[in-house]
């Protein structure tokens, strides 16, 4: 088991300074990668996690030692890197600054490209909700007439797929976002970098849970054309404002109020519409399509998840790349894999196949129809919130299963496998603890603890849309091939 990155008393953002943060970890707990940690057996040091016996030290040849010694600088050496890593995490400021069309703000996007939830993945891998949802963006675009010609260009190789996060981007489920589509901006003030996300388009048959008829791409385009518009003008005049969009103080708020920011957003929305109202008043002219904006929204609890979707992203992404944090800074599913990136390991996707969630099913829906776990929202869970502070919406077992001790019990495990504890995000069910946050992939390894996420599930056939919702495991092969990576590259 290891240890948090800071002890009661010390100054380092993100950990609660008090006993209750670290009750029952040994005082002389370290970060041991599996090369750390077998140099350490054959040195004859217990290894309890390992759950191997070995000698006793005084008995360790002069060499061991000294493999001991290495292996004890190559985790100094993680615990710096973890440090600077969860900084950087803490230190975030994402604001909600603006809203484009993809193809105009998304960078690297181009004519003829598809982005995607998830790794890397060909059409003729791709899950069912996945098709579904790029056989819908096809239609959105205008590429294709009907599914039959779709379906065509799709397979012809004409249309490029790659994942949002390639791109700075993150979406739900399929994640599928399209040249012509309106993303929103999020910038992290405090590193310059920006993350985009499309608008959330409510439950039930919708494009990112694999559904494509018309009612979709009609829908669709009632968002291109008339909501992005109305929101665009409301937000460009915020962020020029004194009081830009927080979106960070927003979800700091919404854990206060019952959310945990993946699979209820009831208060996120609630706030971020009572921030905006004064805004939207002032920027539209038109009653009545402003009157159906406010309704929509008002019927979309999930409206805010794709904002705190691209926050996640935003506030993560300058994790990337630091020399020897096992830090993870992207989760994400595709219905078909699921992959990790490491912020020690740069740009390198660990992939294995994706887990099958546990799914309180809505009614005329079997476990058989749930497709396999889908969707870049383990951002949310990535960020410490989401299935990570469960804990802090006892009524979220209304939608996904269980019950409010399960919710406890689930965010209490999550401190197992995390480096920190966030101070900005608080759980007042846990007298105010911070949520558990990053993820280490040595504790994992370590523990066998692998990340829990609450999550939508769709309809393995294309174009069903939703069936549910519940709870997942994150598999833990990714985890050891990263793991194995890691102790090559740093013990």
């Amino acid at each position: 088991m290891h240890r948090p990155l800071a002890w009661p008393g010390s100054s380092h953002q993100g950990v609660i300074g008090n006993e209750e943060a670290v009750e029952g970890r040994p005082k002389d707990c370290q970060y041991r990668p599996p090369g750390v940690l077998r140099c350490l057996e054959t040195a004859g040091v217990q290894c309890n996690s390992c759950g191997v016996e070995t000698s006793d030290r005084k008995d360790r040849p002069t060499e061991k030692i000294a493999e001991a010694q290495k292996g004890e600088r190559a985790v100094t050496k993680v615990d710096a890197a973890n440090k600077q890593a969860l900084q950087k995490l803490f230190d975030a400021e994402p604001f909600l600054v603006g809203m484009g069309i993809a193809k105009d703000t998304i960078p690297g996007m181009k004519d003829k490209m598809l982005l995607h939830a998830g790794p890397h993945i060909t059409y003729d891998r791709m899950s069912g909700p996945l098709i579904g949802a790029v056989i819908g963006a096809t239609l959105y675009e205008g590429w294709a007439d009907s599914v039959e010609e779709a379906r065509e260009v799709l397979a012809s190789g004409e249309i490029v797929f790659e994942p949002c996060h390639e791109h700075a981007s993150v979406g739900p489920m399929a994640g599928v976002i399209s040249p012509g589509m309106p993303v929103f901006v999020v910038e992290n003030r405090k590193f310059g970098n920006r993350s985009y996300a499309t608008m959330n388009e409510g439950l039930g048959r919708v494009l990112r849970m694999g559904a494509f008829d018309d009612s979709v791409i009609t829908h669709l385009r009632w968002m291109e054309n008339t909501l992005f518009p109305i929101l665009k003008e409301a937000i460009e005049k915020r962020s020029n404002a004194e009081d830009p969009i927080d979106l960070k103080n927003i979800i700091a708020q919404a854990l206060h109020m019952g959310d945990e920011l993946h699979n209820r957003n009831k208060a996120g929305t609630s706030l971020l519409f009572r921030s905006l109202a004064p805004d939207l008043a002032e920027t539209c002219q038109d009653s009545e399509k402003l009157s159906r904006v406010l309704r929509f929204i008002d019927s979309n609890d999930h409206f805010f998840l794709n904002l705190g979707m691209a926050s996640a992203k935003a506030s993560l992404d300058p994790l990337n790349g630091i020399e020897g944090s096992s830090i993870v800074y992207i989760m994400a599913r595709n219905g078909t894999d699921f992959g990790i990136k490491v912020s020690g390991l740069g740009d390198t996707w660990f992939k294995c196949a994706a887990a099958q969630p546990d799914v309180l099913l809505f009614p005329g829906f079997t476990r058989d129809d749930v497709n396999p776990d889908i969707g870049d929202s383990a951002i949310m869970e990535t960020y410490g919130i989401g299935g990570f502070a469960l804990a802090a919406a006892p009524a979220i077992v209304q939608f996904v299963g269980g019950t409010p001790a399960d919710a406890v019990r689930y965010t209490r495990e999550m401190y197992e496998i995390c480096a920190a504890e966030n101070k900005s995000f608080t759980i007042p069910q846990l007298n105010f603890r911070g949520t558990p946050t990053g993820i280490d992939l040595l504790s994992v390894v370590e523990t066998g603890i692998t990340p829990i996420l609450d999550t939508g599930a769709a309809h393995k056939v294309p174009g069903k849309g939703q069936v549910g919702a519940g709870i997942v495991r994150m598999p833990s092969e990714a985890f050891v091939s990263a793991a194995e990576v890691f102790a090559e590259k740093y013990a």
